[in-house]
Order: C-alpha cells, then structure tokens, then sequence
C-alpha cells in the first residue's frame, strides 16, 4: 500500500491511525477556532495524529433554505487561520472545479463529497493542485467501483490519494456499513479512513433534511478500527443538538475523547 503524507503525518501502511474530525460546516469562525484548538489538545492527550475538517459551503443539502456556510472565500480564510494560529493540517470539500483550484493554495487535503465522487473533471482539477484528494466512495457504489475513481487521479500523476468509507444506501432513507469494503478498497493500494459520522446519517429522514443515529458511532468506529482502517473521519460539535447541520449524526466535544482511548487500547492489541 502506498503511504499518504499530509503536513508531517503518515496514512497508510501500518501507519498509526489518524484522526479527521470537525463540525460539519463552519457556523463562525470564533467557534470553528475554538472546537480545532479542543479537538488539537483532545487528539494530543490521545496519542493521535489529526487533520482538522469543516465546510464552507455545504452545496448538496436537500432544502433550499438549508445553512450552507460562509461560502469559499470567507469559509478559506476561517480554515486558513486555524492552519496557521495552531499549527494543525485542514481539509475541507469542493464542488467545483474553480473551487479546487482556489482551495488548493490552503488546505492540506482537498475532499471530493460521496454525490460527486465520480465527476472526472471535478477529480481531475482536485488532483492536479498536488494536494492529497480524499475521496469519499459514493453511497450508490460498490467498493471496487473507486477503481476508476483512482485512476482519474492518478491521470494526472498524483498519487496522494485517499478513499473514505461512508455507507451505503440501504432502501429509502438508511444507510448501511459493510465493512468488508475497508479491506476491498484498501487492496487497491491507497489508505482508507472510516467515515463513522456520515454511516449513521439517515438521509432526508426528517423530511427537508437527514436525521441520524449518533448512538452508533462508538461501535461502529471500534469495529472499524478493529478492522483496519487507516483512520477515522467523525464529525464534532460542542453541541450537536443546537448545530447548523448534520447534528443528529454529529459527536459531542465532551464524548470523543473516551472513544479515542478505546480506539487506541484496539489498535495496540492489533499490534501485539
């Protein structure tokens, strides 16, 4: 497997696990800076390597008049201060291919959401910033299906690829894990971070927006773990009851560093 090195920090290939965590969308920038800097000192105490996420515009929600964010300009120069003030590496999602350039002079890793995972120029444009591209495998595909994905990126001759798990569509309104493709997508030959936030999100569940599950995301990030994954994406709010978007899905700051501890005490007996 090809190792992935963002801002210091090895994915992939026996590598410690690596943690992707933030709120969904950034709501401030006083809050974004203030749950990095807790989510730094959370993931330190944890022994843990972290790359911080937030969005600035959330483009695929399901209601028009859904909170999308500060937009790229203003959500980039959030992300771009965090980066700076606390020494920590960013990732966030584009929708564009104007956006990929654009992002690419700020973040450490440029995201492609799960609805576009196969938009090859929208790949392509990611790719060709030379940033690492963490892709996140579409709910409507198999596993084996990012093969082509990987190769739109490696067209270009970046190889800083890494794939996201994220569910799958199970009937209306349900996703489902099947962890068998961590190890599928793994084999062909790039990292794979768990997405345990995103796999309990019940998409359009409340009618105008998703509802959630968050009371699955301990164990499924333990099995995942367990499983092998190269790392996990969660989103965390300091307050998931009262955040913008995706909170039924989303992580209290207060819970994430228990899990950590056991997500650690897992890795270790994998190693012993």
């Amino acid at each position: 497997m090809r190792q992935v090195k963002v801002a210091g920090i090895s994915i992939g290939d026996r590598s410690p696990l690596v943690l992707i965590a933030g709120p969904c969308v950034i709501e401030s920038e006083a809050s974004c800076m203030d749950t990095a800097k807790r989510l730094k000192d959370i993931a330190a105490r944890s022994g843990i390597p972290f790359i911080f996420k937030s969005s600035f515009d959330k483009a695929n929600r399901m209601s028009i008049g859904s909170f999308r964010g500060p937009g790229l300009k203003k959500g980039l120069q959030v992300l771009a201060k965090i980066k700076s003030r606390l020494g920590i590496a960013v990732l966030s999602d584009v929708h564009c291919r104007q956006e990929a350039e654009e992002a690419g002079d700020i973040l450490d890793v440029i995201q492609i959401p799960a609805l576009l995972c196969r938009q090859t120029d929208l790949l392509v444009a990611a790719a060709k910033t030379g940033k690492a591209v963490n892709v996140k495998k579409g709910q409507f595909l198999a596993p084996w299906d990012m093969l082509p994905v990987v190769q739109k990126i490696e067209s270009t001759g970046n190889k800083n690829i890494i794939l996201t798990e994220r569910g799958a569509s199970f009937g209306y309104n349900n996703l489902v894990s099947d962890l068998r493709s961590i190890k599928v997508m793994r084999d062909l030959g790039y990292p794979v971070i768990y997405d345990a936030t995103h796999s309990v999100q019940l998409p359009g569940g409340k009618g105008s927006c998703s509802g959630g599950q968050r009371e699955f995301v301990a164990g499924l990030s333990r099995a995942a773990a367990a499983f092998g994954c190269d790392g996990l994406f969660l989103e965390v709010h300091p307050d998931p009851d009262k955040a913008l978007c995706d909170g039924p899905n989303m992580v209290g700051l207060k819970e994430l560093e228990s899990l950590l501890k056991q997500i650690k005490k897992i890795r270790k007996a994998l190693c012993e």
